[in-house]
């Protein structure tokens, strides 16, 4: 008996040896067609035209890491959600998506793991008061951000003044305080900034929407929405942050106001970040690793830090790129679902 259990540990030892000297699976770091899927946010063809240097500075830059890539082919899906259905698919590797494309397809093997950055504001703060100093905001090149926000702004008719009044005070608005506002926000249900985000800093405030205010509201763009505020047609208005940037000029020539617009106005609400468009990848195919995940993470911001790269992603306004993760997108999720109407 005991040389045959002896005779069967010796065996069992020569099995481990012999797989422990077995040769392990290696990744295939040969790539012979990488697809990356964009949105059409813009003409297609001009995005093609645009983009085309993307696919050598890919190869190469993918080839410093150790992925040898022989093809890399450039399509623009004919809308958004086709973008997020190539990825699911495993038909695209890689995708430009938008945060809300990309929550939307987030659970069926879409990840995400770069956000496009821009250059940020010299304001960020979430408390309103902060931004109610008087003076202009400024931009920051120098602080390449993966996210904005949206504002609520207050104008210079009475019921505005009353209302910044008692934010620059630290005073707690009420719902009767911003219900008795005429409000003005975007003719698209659809806008992050000038819907869907106001909407949602009213549910964290108030357990209210923009549709449970009393007063007829004002819909159109943004120029409408500044206009009015300076005209007194409304007393609160919504929009991107800092959406008086780009109308200071205008409120005192065209709108006859005689004091600058950041005198005239005040922020009573900042919601949170609106996380920027995404770099995501398609989790059904068999190329995706961690590693190559990594190493294109690597690559495209490389890119983007080079003059033919950003040339070539300026057409989507990027400006860099940064790592997130899918918890970046949560905002993005819940703006879905209230569009949707979940």
């Amino acid at each position: 008996m005991k040389k045959i259990l002896k005779l069967i540990f010796v065996a069992f030892l020569v099995f481990a040896a012999a797989a422990a000297c077995a040769p392990k699976e290696t990744e295939d770091k040969t790539i012979e067609n990488l697809i990356v899927v964009f949105v059409p946010s813009r003409d297609p063809g001009l995005i093609l035209t645009q983009t085309e240097p993307l696919k050598q500075l890919l190869i190469d830059a993918l080839a410093t890491r150790g992925y040898t890539v022989n093809e890399v082919t450039i399509e623009v899906s004919t809308d958004y959600n086709a973008a997020g259905e190539a990825l699911a698919a495993g038909t695209a590797h890689v995708g430009f998506l938008p945060g809300g494309t990309y929550a939307l397809y987030s659970e069926d093997n879409v990840e995400v793991i770069l956000a496009a950055t821009r250059a940020g504001l010299n304001k960020d703060s979430e408390n309103a008061k902060d931004w109610n100093d008087g003076k202009e905001t400024l931009g920051d090149s120098t602080n390449q951000v993966t996210y904005y926000r949206s504002l609520i702004y207050a104008g210079p008719s009475a019921v505005g003044r009353a209302i910044a009044a008692k934010v620059n005070a630290g005073t707690a608005l009420t719902w009767d305080d911003v219900n008795s506002a005429t409000w003005c926000y975007s003719n698209s249900t659809t806008s992050s900034a000038g819907y869907v985000y106001p909407t949602m800093w009213l549910l964290d405030n108030f357990d209210k929407k923009l549709t449970d205010l009393t007063k007829p509201a004002i819909t159109g763009s943004y120029s409408v929405i500044a206009n009015n505020l300076a005209t007194g047609l409304c007393d609160v208005g919504v929009g991107y942050a800092d959406i008086r940037r780009d109308y200071k000029g205008q409120w005192t020539t065209d709108w006859g106001r005689t004091a600058e617009i950041w005198v005239e106005t005040d922020v009573i609400g900042v919601t949170e970040g609106i996380f920027n468009d995404t770099i995501s990848v398609g989790l059904e195919n068999p190329e995706m690793s961690v590693g190559f995940k990594k190493a294109l993470q690597e690559a495209f911001i490389e890119i983007a830090k080079t003059p033919a790269g950003a040339e070539a992603i300026k057409i989507y306004n990027h400006e860099g790129y940064k790592v997130v993760t899918d918890a970046d997108y949560d905002g993005a999720r819940r703006a879905q679902e209230l569009v949707s109407g979940n």
